[in-house]
């Protein structure tokens, strides 16, 4: 599963942390308040629909309020599933024969904040929403459960169709398990949609003022460790400066801010009362997504062309040089995933020449004023973008540059999330867009969601999957299942590289960055404070705290 900023190598660069560069945890006292600076508000709480695709939605509400049967933690320099206390172990799975069983044991000590156990009931209620359900976000791995038992309440049985290698995002990543005796015969999106008054996680929804903020405060009935703070309130300031300029003075006290060149160059420049973490090893992929069936990117040539027109590299150096990140992505598979992929894309890169060879092939010509043309009509196209983010607007003026010196014209059309990603992308009713993919759990899960031909959003599927581009590409769906069901390393990393080899030919989309993550906080806070690439940056806030 993935969720999406609507965030082999992909930065050249190491992991670096300024600032609290031992990351050692700061001791806390139980107690107090603190406000969290966020850029973007989630268009809904649901997180099983396609209103849901703000990662913001997850990082505030769903990470600190959802049961996860796995989670995202590191393993020496690796991040790697491992089963959270929502089970009572490691499930056991059973590949012998050509179907897959998993079967999960429910911690007994789990129980929803109205102190009703968590039980298996809760797991086939979720399960069969994703797999059966319409306007779900994406179905990715649900969509091959065969069976599912609950032979009693801490015991559930999946049964997979065939081997699903990420069979551990099931209930998981994105998702999690919901509560079934609340939602079950209910509208559950009506339900969730402006938040819900129930948690199964360290933190439960106070308040959604929309345009405002979001307040949690403690659960009390869960069964982990509970929260120091006695309140978290995240207010939205979807302007970087004036987030900066609130953590300065105090009005808030931590920022996870996309990493705009003023943010950069006064993290570099020290903040006083203040420490800041950066991190390059990242599940954020920032791209130019094209609309495969739209003109004029229904030619695989001038995908190819528009590819050579780039100097990527020069982009990534102006926005992220001062950081040691100044190579671009060469693949969609993002820095937390290791071995897969084998940066593919590094056959691009500024070539003035190929463009026009592989336009004039197409049968494009200049016209008088120095624009492709081709039947009447010109290679000119609209890149969506979201409105109110400097770094995205810097890197689309490098490119209208880039791109009508090659022949290309190129408009810029701002837009909201809800807009872009509730309305405009599921319908293809754009050209290009700029977005960050970000992998939410550490498994080679976007490739299949993202451009497996199967995903394409349509009225047939009831518009869910997130294959925006409607990318069909012969033989690519064929070795993506290889990818998904082999439990092989060996094939499934073979698998992957052949993926990035076939994208990198067809030019579905264009990869550009992996969006290093930033976390500032004030000195007052204290706890084990540190960046999740996987789960983001509150992913363990009940920990946090004031500072003894």
């Amino acid at each position: 599963m993935v969720a999406v900023l609507f965030g082999a190598a992909a930065c050249s660069s190491t992991p670096t942390s300024e600032g609290n560069t031992d990351n050692e945890p700061v001791p806390v006292v139980d107690g107090g308040e603190i406000v969290i600076g966020a850029e973007q508000e989630p268009d809904c709480a649901d997180w099983l629909g396609t209103c849901s695709g703000s990662i913001w939605g997850s990082y505030i509400m769903q990470a600190t309020t959802i049961p996860m049967a796995f989670n995202a933690r590191r393993d020496g320099d690796s991040w790697v599933p491992q089963a959270s206390d929502l089970l009572a172990g490691e499930p056991i799975v059973d590949e012998s024969g050509d179907e897959q069983t998993i079967t999960y044991s429910i911690n007994p000590e789990a129980v929803w904040s109205d102190g009703t156990p968590i039980t298996s009931a809760d797991f086939e209620y979720t399960a069969l929403q994703i797999r059966d359900g319409k306007d779900i976000l994406d179905k990715s791995g649900y969509d091959k459960i065969a069976d599912i038992e609950t032979p009693d309440e801490q015991t559930v049985v999946v049964t997979m169709s065939e081997p699903y290698a990420s069979w551990r995002q099931l209930f998981s990543s994105s998702y999690g398990v919901l509560p079934a005796h609340i939602l079950e015969g209910q509208d559950r999106g009506a339900l969730m949609k402006d938040g819900y008054d129930w948690s199964g996680g360290p933190w439960i929804i106070e308040s959604w003022q929309r345009g405002t903020s979001v307040t949690l405060v403690p659960n009390t009935e869960y069964w982990g460790e509970q929260p120091h703070l006695d309140k978290v309130t995240f207010q939205f300031i979807t302007d970087t400066a004036a987030a900066f300029q609130a953590l300065k003075s105090g009005q808030v006290d931590a920022l996870y801010p996309s990493p705009q060149l003023d943010a950069l160059s006064q993290i570099e420049a020290g903040i006083p009362g203040t420490k800041s973490e950066v991190d390059a090893t990242t599940g954020n992929l920032e791209a130019i997504w094209l609309n495969n069936v739209a003109f004029p990117f229904d030619s695989q040539a001038v995908r190819k062309a528009l590819a050579y027109a780039m100097d990527r590299d020069a982009i990534v150096n102006r926005l992220f040089g001062s950081i040691g990140v100044d190579k671009a992505a060469q693949s969609f598979f993002t820095p937390i995933l290791g071995g897969f992929g084998e940066s593919a894309f590094d056959t691009y890169s500024l070539d003035l020449g190929q463009v026009d060879t592989l336009m004039t092939g197409d049968g494009w010509t200049k016209d008088s004023d120095g624009y492709w043309a081709k039947d009447g009509e010109r290679a000119a196209f609209t890149i969506e973008t979201l409105a109110g983010n400097k770094r995205r607007d810097l890197t689309l003026q490098i490119l209208q540059t880039q791109f009508e010196e090659a022949g290309f014209e190129m408009s810029i059309h701002n837009t909201t999330p809800a807009d872009l990603f509730g309305k405009a992308m599921p319908n293809g009713d754009y050209q290009a867009a700029l977005y960050t993919l970000i992998d939410t759990f550490p498994e080679p899960l976007n490739l299949s969601a993202t451009f497996k031909s199967t995903n394409a959003p349509s009225e047939a599927n009831g518009f869910s999957g997130i294959n925006f581009g409607h990318v069909d590409i012969d033989g690519l769906d064929e070795v993506l299942d290889q990818l998904d069901s082999t439990v092989d390393v060996g094939a499934r990393t073979e698998a992957s590289r052949t993926a990035d080899q076939m994208l990198a030919e067809a030019v579905p989309a264009i990869p550009l960055d992996a969006v290093p993550n930033v976390l500032l906080w004030a000195d007052k806070l204290g706890g084990p404070i540190s960046i999740n690439p996987s789960e983001g940056p509150f992913w363990n806030l009940n920990e946090w705290g004031l500072a003894e």
